[in-house]
């Protein structure tokens, strides 16, 4: 059965001066967001008709087309192969890539023109007043205009191809951006009566964010609360809801049997925004009713249980990870080798977990926080590198560090790495900048409570109890560095190498924005020498040499020095690729996948 499906257009948001300035700057969205994307959407779009015309935007400054609008039918995807489950993951993360990267570069450019006393937004996006836009939105603005939201062709019904159970997502935005929910504002998103088939409205997402008091939600079980009659200052009940749009629409989903994709929202100190949205999966509505609400007020109220045989739910794996950091025994009584296999050799513990079976494999080899580099590639000439910086205080642009990255600094103010280079040089010991220095990150260690635990699928494999955002750092492939002359030796003895030139030069996939910007070039400065050596983890090795094969990761290495200035010796730092939900295994694009990716993993 098919459905029109509409999109209600950008709603208002809670009313204050800044948010009605950034409604009006953008008023734009509210069209596109009305209109369907072409080469972005999962489904082919039908051949076109006549082209349209192109229009200028209120407030953009520039011309943009005018988009179709949406398609009205409703889809359920079918079972994906594994190829295909590969392909949509990969094609979400682009999409994911492309809006976290746009926020972050507007974000910069916003900084940049403070500190130089401008008003308006810098860089890409237009102009306006920074104090009263969101960067969020005009990522999700941008990737608009050039078609990149997924997903507008068709109006999928049930779970999404490239998005899996668990999923964490910081903006709201970002959720529009992919289809998975489709309202700025609204917890219900729907198909209106209006642009319905059979002239009935059918839901097909809805958000839990304890905006409505009269919710009840006890995870499988959900009694969720109707839309609307709700004061916006005071978030209570203040007349009574009607049977209609969304509430109507769960109504009807209830008839036809029609499954509801559940997104979760819990506060989170790890958040941008102080919150982080949770993909729980999928729902059926199986009762409603009309009740007198906590105010007074009458409150639709919608019986929804979870279908079974879904992957663990996102907010569940989040408590669960936040009771282990505070009492291990009392969610896993058993199962724990080692509570810290670092030996106080790292920041944080890193716990070594297995209900498995009886392999202790991880405990034989001592842990080398740092890999151990060779006497001659690191001292001398390589020692002083020219010098590092002069500053007194935290680095800026001009100084001599940024220099050597073509003048602008790789990480943003939190420490999220912008965008992937060849070679990032990080402020060293040799520099006079205070240990605060937002040019000094992957050498801190790290940031998150690992745990190394083993998987029936992949033998041993890492996760993390913290919930990691796109684009941070996680911890370094440590080892004994190998000179090329020695790696050969060693090899003949069978002993197990990773080698860097394998990993595949997925930093460029971080950054990259030329769906947005055709003039956009990737980063070829400061280029990286050939490089020859090897890391030996027979004996030494880190947390990081348990991270599992992928060809979909979602991790990256990215080249570091710091240190030293020996381009041939870079240390290997990983960072996140999208974001990544507590007790979900961190994965890694080895390359060439050979004898000693199983000697890491089993």
């Amino acid at each position: 059965m098919s459905f029109a499906p509409v999109m209600t257009p950008l709603q208002a948001l809670p009313p204050n001066p800044d948010e009605d300035a950034l409604l009006r700057e953008y008023y734009r969205l509210a069209s596109l967001y009305l209109s369907s994307a072409g080469t972005g959407a999962i489904v082919s779009a039908p051949a076109p008709g006549a082209a349209a015309p192109a229009v200028v935007q209120p407030g953009s400054g520039s011309v943009v087309k005018k988009c179709r609008p949406r398609s009205s039918e409703l889809v359920r995807v079918s079972s994906l192969g594994v190829r295909d489950q590969i392909y949509f993951r990969d094609l979400v993360r682009r999409a994911r890539i492309t809006f976290e990267c746009l926020r972050g570069l507007l974000l910069r450019d916003d900084e940049r023109a403070e500190s130089l006393g401008l008003g308006g937004v810098a860089g890409y996006g237009g102009g306006g007043d920074r104090r009263r836009v969101r960067a969020d939105l005009r990522a999700a603005a941008l990737m608009a205009d050039h078609d990149l939201w997924l997903n507008r062709d068709r109006r999928i019904v049930g779970s999404m191809p490239g998005i899996s159970v668990g999923d964490a997502f910081f903006f709201r935005m970002e959720l529009c951006v992919l289809g998975l929910h489709g309202q700025v504002q609204a917890g219900i998103d729907y198909v209106s009566a209006g642009r319905s088939a059979s002239g009935e409205p059918i839901a097909t997402s809805i958000i839990v964010s304890g905006g409505y008091e009269d919710d009840d939600d006890r995870g499988e079980v959900l009694v969720y609360t109707g839309h609307g009659g709700r004061d916006p200052n005071l978030h209570k009940q203040c007349v009574d809801q009607k049977l209609e749009g969304g509430n109507l629409a769960l109504e009807r989903s209830m008839a036809y049997g029609i499954e509801i994709r559940v997104i979760r929202a819990v506060k989170s100190r790890r958040s941008p925004v102080g919150k982080v949205y949770f993909y729980d999966g999928l729902y059926k509505v199986v009762d409603y009713w009309l009740d007198r609400g906590k105010s007074g007020f009458g409150v639709y109220k919608y019986k929804m249980l979870r279908i079974e045989g879904q992957e663990p739910m996102g907010t569940v794996n989040y408590r669960i990870a936040e009771q282990l950091k505070v009492d291990v025994f009392a969610v896993r009584p058993t199962g724990y080798l080692s509570f810290d296999i670092s030996m106080g050799r790292e920041l944080l513990p890193v716990a070594l977990y297995n209900d498995v079976d009886d392999d202790r494999d991880p405990l034989l080899f001592e842990y080398l926080a740092r890999p151990i580099f060779p006497t001659s590639a690191v001292q001398g000439k390589f020692a002083e590198g020219g010098g590092g910086c002069d500053c007194s205080e935290n680095c800026s642009i001009g100084c001599n560090c940024a220099g050597r990255k073509g003048d602008e600094f790789a990480y943003d103010k939190t420490g999220v790495l912008l965008r992937g280079k060849p070679l990032v040089y990080e402020c060293g010991p040799h520099c006079r900048c205070p240990p605060s220095c937002p040019n000094r990150v992957s050498q801190k260690g790290l940031q998150h409570r690992l745990e190394v635990f083993r998987s029936r699928e992949t033998g041993w494999g890492v996760r993390s109890l913290d919930l990691i955002k796109a684009g941070t750092f996680i911890c370094e492939f440590s080892g004994i560095v190998l000179t090329q002359q020695q790696s050969e030796i060693v090899a003949a003895n069978g002993d197990c190498l990773v080698r860097p030139n394998r990993f595949p030069l997925r930093w460029l996939d971080w950054g990259d924005i030329s769906d947005v910007n055709p003039e956009y070039v990737a980063p070829d400065y400061p280029a990286l020498s050939e490089l020859n050596f090897a890391i030996d983890v027979s004996r030494a090795r880190n947390v990081a040499c348990y991270f599992s094969h992928s060809c979909s990761p979602n991790v990256f290495v990215q080249f570091v020095l710091f240190d030293h200035y020996n381009a041939s010796y870079p240390h290997l730092m990983i960072f996140a690729m999208e974001n990544i939900p507590p007790l979900r295994e961190l994965s890694i694009d080895y390359g060439m996948v050979d004898e000693w990716v199983g000697k890491l993993t089993m």
